[in-house]
């Protein structure tokens, strides 16, 4: 009965979804990302999981096709503005945010050195990703890993609520909010979500700054094995790049000296990324129902005041310290 109304939920959502293509049923499109998140999360804290793989696969699948999908609606100009803006920034956040996300887990909550490097690698990257590639590298435990994992997951939920109506609250312009997302919440999952909510320049906006900030997981992961000397035994080791990064960037390109080449592709080139862009928007609307739908009951269980209390100080800290340089 459970597998029936999870895959009912997700056609339902489709459905929904698709009617904005077709004008007598655009009334029905009223799915949104907080909307999408809510009754994922609803979903599995009230009937548990019932296709635990298919849901973490179609999460982490969906999204990423879909934030691929978004190039072919941005400019390869205006992308490098908005990166370059945040790029100062993000260097020196980074590395604030590792030595901050230190002191409090160990100093301040006593949490153990491997749950402290993971938590405070998730929340100045781009949470689970910094987080599964820090983890080999230090060869943490599963247990570490589970609680680091379930503290941001978390905590992201929490962001893709609260950050808008702070946003609205605070009269943030577009640009301001997406900077603001895309270096304060997590997991690219939840930028996206938060960004898409706010507005269509907010979510390109963050989207190309969190992507521009996902990058220096490569280099998070080489100073990390100087840093833990375990982590250089074993021979080497593969340093994950997100491909779908990869992948981003060439769309826009593609988009920008292609499709939007009018001596190239004429008029239908533009139309043509359009419509890859919009469809694209509703796929990162039903990636949310997906990661809501991964919070379970156990994954709360995992999440210890002290490893949370750490996760929760930690962001606070870098919220206000990167709404502060925004505003300001």
């Amino acid at each position: 009965m459970t597998k029936k109304i999870y895959f009912a939920l997700i056609a339902a959502f489709t459905f929904l979804l698709s009617s904005d293509y077709i004008p007598a049923l655009q009334v029905l499109n009223v799915v949104t990302p907080p909307i999408a998140l809510a009754l994922g999360l609803l979903f599995a804290l009230t009937l548990g999981q019932p296709c635990p793989k298919t849901n973490k696969k179609m999460s982490k699948m969906l999204l990423q096709y879909s934030v691929v999908g978004m190039g072919f609606g941005m400019n390869v100009e205006a992308s490098l503005e908005s990166g370059g803006k945040g790029m100062a920034f993000t260097v020196a956040s980074v590395a604030a945010t590792m030595l901050i996300g230190w002191v409090i887990g160990r100093k301040v909550c006593r949490v153990d050195k491997e749950t402290t490097y993971l938590i405070s690698s998730g929340t100045a990257i781009c949470g689970g990703s910094a987080i599964a590639a820090v983890g080999p590298v230090i060869k943490a435990k599963d247990s570490s890993m589970s609680v680091a994992l379930a503290t941001v997951f978390v905590l992201n939920a929490i962001a893709l609520f609260l950050f808008p109506l702070l946003g609205e609250w605070m009269n943030m312009t577009q640009e301001q909010f997406g900077s603001w997302a895309a270096i304060a919440i997590h997991d690219t999952s939840s930028v996206v979500g938060a960004g898409q909510a706010y507005g269509k320049e907010a979510l390109e906006v963050a989207v190309t700054i969190k992507l521009t900030r996902a990058l220096w997981i490569v280099p998070l992961a080489l100073v990390t094995s100087f840093i833990w000397k375990n982590g250089q035994e074993g021979g080497k080791r593969k340093l994950p790049v997100p491909m779908f990064i990869i992948w981003f960037i060439l769309a826009i390109v593609f988009n920008t000296y292609v499709l939007s080449n009018t001596a190239i592709c004429s008029t239908w080139g533009s139309a043509l990324g359009s419509l890859i862009n919009g469809i694209a928007r509703k796929g990162l609307i039903l990636s949310m129902f997906f990661i809501g739908a991964s919070l379970s009951r156990d994954t709360l269980r995992q999440v210890g005041l002290r490893p949370m209390l750490q996760g929760v100080l930690l962001w606070i800290i870098i919220s206000c310290a990167s709404l502060a340089y925004i505003m300001l």
